[in-house]
């Protein structure tokens, strides 16, 4: 039923309770497990407010160095309950939400395990609802873990 399973990941608790019922559930299914991370490009307003060109590229190294982080770890964890996992971490996207549905899509998920929340403060103002843009969005179905 559940062949392929993506779980987005973002570093926060929620993020890492949605990689523990993910690892879990393809452990008991013999799913292969796909973990990905999303850095969104900036809003225009960073641009507009004059950041330089140096600034953003060393947010996008940071932001990269990061992400591959979280999935590196998520691997790890489905690895040590012997989940067949993959990592993949998608660059300079204008939405987290359409990076999910999308790559979701072309990968033929059978189901997208999520945190119901994720970063807090001004990173969550920037990234907006993901959990429920990606229930509006996705191609298949959703799990969010509280």
């Amino acid at each position: 039923m559940f062949g392929k399973v993506l779980v987005a990941v973002d570093g926060s608790e929620y993020s890492r309770r949605a990689v523990a019922t993910a690892v879990e559930l393809c452990r008991r299914l013999g799913s292969e497990l796909v973990v990905l991370h999303v850095v969104q490009q900036p809003p225009y307003l960073f641009a507009a407010a004059g950041v330089p060109p140096t600034a953003l590229q060393q947010y996008f190294q940071d932001a990269r160095k990061e992400g591959w982080k979280y999935v590196e770890e998520a691997v790890q964890k489905a690895a040590e309950a012997s989940v067949k996992a993959r990592g993949e971490v998608l660059e300079r996207q204008p939405s987290v939400v359409e990076a999910i549905a999308s790559f979701a899509a072309n990968e033929k998920v059978d189901l997208i395990v999520t945190g119901t929340r994720g970063l807090s403060g001004f990173k969550k103002i920037v990234l907006g609802s993901v959990a429920s843009g990606v229930v509006a969005h996705a191609p298949c179905s959703v799990l969010v873990v509280k």
